[in-house]
């Protein structure tokens, strides 16, 4: 039976659930997509109030697809320029730090989550162009998505608005760059690593030079592979800590910090916040609830 919810119908293997003040949609992805995505969802908001959320490095590209109303501000922790005035859809590149999100209420959107490698096919730009950068989603995939857009915000049914999207996705990604193998290779080792391995040896493996890996890498990622590294390490010690039952030091080590005091520094630098924090806080899709 169709479930019915504030925004219209899901029906057609299309799932929804309670996610806090959040209805979340989904449905299974089409296997072509899966190679290039972490997330791909649908939500909206059960009640329409204001709230603040901290994005944190994740080592993952995001497109964000706004139905109803926009993110009021977006402001760069550290940073003294001024915040990112979004008027609707965005996309953001991967992160070294972290970023304070405003909205007023009244949110509808479906949010993708990319593996850097899916968005550099489907973004078709340097990713270092987007390095900690909040762009219009028209900026990055041309006037025609204003269009796409709209027919998703006018369509009532989950399940046809992620067959648009679906549709949308398959044509871009069939006509994108394609990633270098070698680049390919040194994504998957460092990422199944969880950052835990040396560039030399990631360079050695591939073949190059790590001067010209360095170069490659940074232009079809989006961050250095050092930078990547730290990201990718920090990212599983935030999955680790939200666990029930979480030990630190087991934490520690697993992730591979020389100690508690590193992995301090290296919250604090890339989420200005501690793992104590962290661990007690209520994390969704790589945002924590301020």
């Amino acid at each position: 039976m169709p479930v019915v919810g504030s925004t219209g119908v899901a029906g057609r293997g299309v799932e929804v659930t309670r996610v806090g003040a959040r209805w979340r949609v989904t449905r299974p992805w089409p296997p072509w997509l899966r190679p290039v995505v972490h997330s791909y969802a649908g939500y909206w908001e059960a009640a329409a109030s204001p709230y603040r959320v901290r994005l944190v490095p994740t080592g993952r590209a995001v497109v964000v697809i706004s139905l109803g109303e926009p993110f009021a501000r977006i402001r760069r922790l550290g940073e003294a320029s001024p915040s990112t005035q979004v008027t609707g859809s965005l996309v953001t590149g991967l992160e070294d730090g972290s970023r304070v999100c405003d909205h007023p209420g009244g949110q509808e959107a479906i949010r993708l989550e990319l593996t850097p490698l899916g968005a550099f096919r489907l973004f078709a730009v340097p990713m270092h162009e987007l390095t900690n950068r909040v762009v219009e989603l028209g900026d990055v995939l041309g006037p025609g998505s204003g269009l796409l857009v709209e027919q998703l915000a006018s369509t009532r049914d989950w399940g046809a608005r992620f067959d648009l999207l679906d549709n949308a996705l398959w044509a871009r990604l069939e006509r994108g760059p394609r990633p270098a193998p070698e680049v390919s290779h040194a994504w998957r080792l460092l990422s199944r690593a969880g950052g835990a391995i040396p560039v030399g040896r990631i360079a050695a493996e591939v073949g190059w030079s790590q001067g010209y890996l360095v170069r490659r890498f940074t232009e079809q990622i989006g961050l250095a592979p050092k930078m990547s590294a730290r990201v990718l390490r920090f990212h599983r010690a935030v999955a680790l800590l939200t666990r029930e039952g979480a030990n630190l030091t087991e934490v520690t080590a697993a992730c591979g910090f020389y100690d508690q005091a590193h992995l301090n520094r290296e919250f604090r630098a890339l989420a200005d916040t501690t793992p104590g924090r962290m661990a007690a806080a209520r994390v969704v899709e790589g945002a924590l609830i301020l």
